[in-house]
């Protein structure tokens, strides 16, 4: 089996996003060289995605996009890439 490895996102007080429910502030990071350069070696150790149903939400809505692929193409090609897994109670499973 393989490990299971988490990266998150969290504010000194505990949030992952603004109270709008926007997590505009992980953009910023990415302009950062060297978090940029541990997101792509991050992302291009995995093997699968495990996303809770609103942030795969957010995923699915932005990396696909032209934006996403034109500023951050190595890991857009891999957020497109991946399987994904999605915790939730209320999505339904379409192939």
């Amino acid at each position: 089996m393989a490990p299971l490895v988490v990266l998150d996102h969290i504010s000194l007080d505990g949030f992952f996003a603004r109270p709008s429910g926007e997590i505009d502030f992980l953009h910023q990071r990415f302009k950062d060289d060297e978090f940029y350069a541990f997101a792509v070696e991050n992302i291009n150790s995995a093997s699968a995605l495990l996303f809770g149903r609103i942030t795969y939400e957010i995923m699915a809505a932005y990396w696909p996009t032209a934006s996403a692929i034109k500023n951050d193409p190595a890991i857009a090609e891999r957020m497109n890439s991946l399987p994904k897994f999605v915790l939730s109670r209320t999505l339904t499973y379409s192939s």
